[in-house]
């Protein structure tokens, strides 16, 4: 996350005290909407040391977990096309 100002990406605790000052939680621009709809939940279990690689890859990209599974689905998927 970087902002305005400086082109430098911030760290998790400047990003906190940034976020923390009322002035800056003001959304800026037009609503982001999903390109599509999300269907029917799928249940997906995974070994857990895969989970873990898992959840620190999607906290290292800043997404979700299921987000960031969603993403490397559509990578894949797009590969093989």
């Amino acid at each position: 996350m970087s902002t305005d100002n400086s082109s430098q990406q911030m760290t998790p605790e400047q990003e906190h005290a940034f976020y923390a000052d009322p002035r800056n939680q003001e959304p800026q621009g037009p609503p982001r909407r999903r390109k599509r709809p999300l269907n029917t939940p799928v249940p997906v279990r995974f070994p857990a040391d895969l989970l873990e690689e898992v959840k620190r890859a999607a906290e290292a990209d800043d997404r979700s977990v299921s987000a960031w599974i969603r993403r490397a689905v559509e990578h894949e998927l797009s590969r093989s096309a």
